[in-house]
């Protein structure tokens, strides 16, 4: 390459190079002005929005700032009413303190009061009591001048009298015997006509209470009587039901109020005449078998009614007042059987009204069952069964319908009145019945009651229809002067207290029995 070429490249690279530049410098000048326009432009852009981001957060802070100090505000308030309601306790807790501190203070200052009132009352009495003293000794000193009698004479004395009024009751005693020995042979004569005027009677209540039993031939009576009428009276001790053997052949006839013990005794009498063994111990032995088969039997006729009527789940107890109805006459007319006559009455009753049957028929059922215990709680049957049905767990209408037969209590529903209307209709047919009992026998378990009531009585029984009772005593608790004792206080007490025709025979029978055993 010659000199030539080498100054026209470099020519050439120089004038581009300065062309570049040239154009470089004006790309640079307009782009450059571009920039700054853009920049520009950015930076008032940011400008702004930092303006608003900054007002927006202002706002913000604000906002946030007000919303805490409403939180504070509310906070302070809860707690301030904390505080109040804090303060509000505390007040009414010492003024209830300081209430109760007068009260003690009021209090102790009675008892101070009272405790010097009592001190003053209590040296009052002693010398009271010293001054009664004194006067008591000066009084028997003045009786004893007076009288010209010490105290060992005064006593003697009234000794002497009352021995007089004991042999003076002892007359009067010997004379009503004498007396009653006539009535009772009056009596007997008036039995004998009234026995020929009840041939022509229709039955009447006296079957309710008088039963008899036959025997195979008339030795039998004595030994049903036995050595000295000891068998006779070991029957009737036992049972306490009254044994008439008299001149009617075959037969002794069994009276008593009670129908369960009535009963007891002819089981036990039938027993041993079929044994033939008949002595007291005997006697003990078949009365107490007897009495076990009778309660066995009552829970049988209790369980055949509810069988017969439809009545479920009855309580045991409930059972057992039913089958004592089967020895319970009203009027003649046999509780138990009246019961479920009444049953059926209202069970078809309420057929006809669409009613529950079941409960109806159980209220006839049960409507009557307080007669069982009637004698052994005061008040009304009716009463007493409505007691009894709530506490042997029947419903309260059940219960309401055996109450209100008698219109004792106001009906709740219809089934509990239907009851009385049964009551009456099985009441009232022809030869249902006859004669009241309730009242008698009432009046001849209240003379057993009194008797019952004196300590050392083991039992008393009220025979010859309440004309008479008899008491078996403890022997080791009454001796023989107690049983006089016991005999005078008991007739006193019945003359008092009881209104009765003629008069009562009080008989206190003491025993002393020793048994021992050889081995």
């Amino acid at each position: 390459m010659n000199e030539n070429q080498i100054a026209i490249y470099l020519l050439i690279f120089f004038v581009g190079n300065g062309l570049g530049a040239l154009g470089f410098w004006v790309y640079y000048r307009f782009a450059l002005g571009g920039i700054k326009q853009l920049s520009s432009s950015i930076i008032s852009r940011a400008e702004q929005e930092s303006s608003e981001l900054k007002r927006v957060v202002e706002i913000t802070l604000k906002q946030k700032q007000v919303e805490q100090q409403r939180e504070l505000e509310q906070l302070w308030q809860g707690e301030r009413k904390k505080v109040q309601r804090e303060e509000e306790r505390l007040k009414a807790r010492e003024d209830k303190l300081e209430s109760r501190m007068n009260l003690v203070e009021k209090k102790l200052s009675d008892i101070e009061k009272r405790e010097a009132v009592l001190i003053g009352r209590k040296a009052q009495v002693d010398d009271e009591k010293k001054s009664v003293a004194e006067v008591h000794a000066q009084l028997i000193s003045q009786l004893e001048k007076s009288s010209g009698l010490s105290s060992t004479e005064a006593k003697d004395m009234l000794l002497n009298r009352l021995t007089n009024d004991v042999k003076t009751d002892a007359a009067n005693l010997i004379r009503r015997t004498k007396k009653e020995a006539e009535e009772e042979a009056d009596k007997i004569a008036a039995g004998i006509i009234a026995t020929a005027i009840n041939r022509l009677a229709v039955a009447c209540a006296s079957e309710n209470t008088v039963c008899t039993v036959a025997i195979p031939n008339e030795e039998m009576k004595g030994r049903i009587i036995g050595r000295e009428g000891r068998n006779i009276r070991a029957l009737e001790r036992e049972t306490g039901i009254n044994f008439i053997i008299d001149d009617t052949p075959n037969a002794v006839v069994l009276s008593g109020f009670d129908p369960v013990r009535k009963h007891i005794a002819k089981m036990a009498l039938t027993e041993l005449i079929q044994d033939g063994r008949i002595h007291p111990t005997r006697i003990e032995e078949v009365v107490e078998k007897s009495s076990n088969n009778i309660h066995k039997l009552i829970k049988q006729y209790g369980e055949d009614a509810a069988l017969r009527a439809g009545a479920m789940n009855l309580h045991p107890e409930i059972i057992t007042l039913l089958g004592k109805l089967k020895f319970r006459y009203s009027y003649g007319q046999n509780v138990l059987e009246h019961s479920l006559e009444v049953s059926h009455l209202m069970g078809l009753m309420a057929a006809e009204l669409g009613l529950d049957i079941r409960a109806a028929k159980r209220i006839g059922l049960l409507h009557d069952m307080g007669k069982a215990v009637t004698h052994e709680i005061e008040g009304s049957h009716a009463v007493i069964g409505h007691d009894l049905a709530l506490k042997y767990g029947e419903s309260k209408d059940i219960a309401n319908g055996i109450g209100c037969h008698h219109h004792e209590m106001p009906p709740l529903t219809i089934e509990a009145d239907l009851c009385s209307a049964a009551d009456a209709i099985s009441a009232s047919r022809v030869g249902a019945r006859i004669e009241a009992v309730e009242e008698y026998i009432k009046r001849l378990k209240k003379l057993e009651d009194i008797a019952l009531e004196y300590p050392g009585i083991e039992k008393a029984y009220a025979m010859q229809a309440g004309r008479e009772i008899r008491i078996v005593v403890l022997p080791d608790e009454i001796d023989d002067a107690g049983v006089v004792n016991l005999a005078r206080d008991l007739t006193k007490r019945i003359e008092n207290e009881l209104s009765y025709p003629g008069k009562i025979k009080v008989t206190v029978i003491r025993e002393k029995r020793v048994v021992e055993y050889a081995v």
